[in-house]
């Protein structure tokens, strides 16, 4: 972390409520949660809203849609992080590989693939999204709210990513942990966490 962060130990009041909900959803403290400890009112802010986002659209299109948009803003933190929800939340290790495999999302099935490049382009230049992008995905079956929520979700993983790179929270040893080597190297798209300093076959050979 580029700033000096309250350690978990020593966090008092709403930071240490923070912490604890944090603590709670992951089994242990995330690194994310130290570029919060200037302002944990952001960060509970910052929860309700990911929350309020996640649980109104489909749970697997939102993993889908973090994923393009953590790949794209090239934050290595969420881009492992929503692949293991993919994986463990929504019990798809199918597309997990295709889009490690293949991150450009061609080789996705098609409304798969709509979802996930309309996410990439709204996270890349969001000026750049036209009619004919949410008219694909109508074609594909996506009503106007699940269009709205990828939008939604991309924006909101703007917001984080942009926080973690920019104050330079690196990603859990517990959740890189989660990936074998080779499957964890492909997620390595913008930064590399320090713990991650040797090439991954040496740290996860058998995760």
């Amino acid at each position: 972390m580029f700033i000096d962060s309250v350690p978990g130990g020593a966090a008092e009041g709403s930071l240490a409520d923070f912490y604890e909900q944090q603590r709670a959803a992951w089994g242990f403290l995330p690194n994310f949660a130290g570029a919060f400890s200037t302002r944990p009112q952001v960060g509970q802010a910052w929860t309700q809203l990911n929350g309020a986002i996640r649980g109104g659209m489909n749970r697997r299109q939102y993993e889908i849609a973090s994923i393009a948009a953590a790949r794209e803003l090239r934050n290595t933190y969420c881009t492992a992080a929503h692949s293991m929800f993919l994986r463990d939340v929504c019990h798809d290790e199918a597309t997990l590989l295709t889009i490690s495999g293949d991150p450009s999302g061609e080789s996705l099935p098609e409304q798969d693939q709509a979802v996930y490049q309309f996410a990439t382009k709204v996270a890349r230049d969001a000026a750049s999204v036209e009619q004919a992008d949410v008219d694909r995905l109508r074609q594909l079956g996506l009503s106007d709210p699940d269009v709205a929520n990828a939008v939604f979700a991309v924006a909101a993983r703007s917001f984080f990513t942009r926080v973690l790179d920019g104050l330079g929270a690196q990603l859990d040893v517990e959740t890189a942990a989660k990936f074998p080597a080779d499957l964890l190297e492909s997620m390595l798209v913008g930064r590399r966490p320090a713990a991650l300093a040797e090439p991954a076959e040496n740290l996860a050979p058998n995760a």
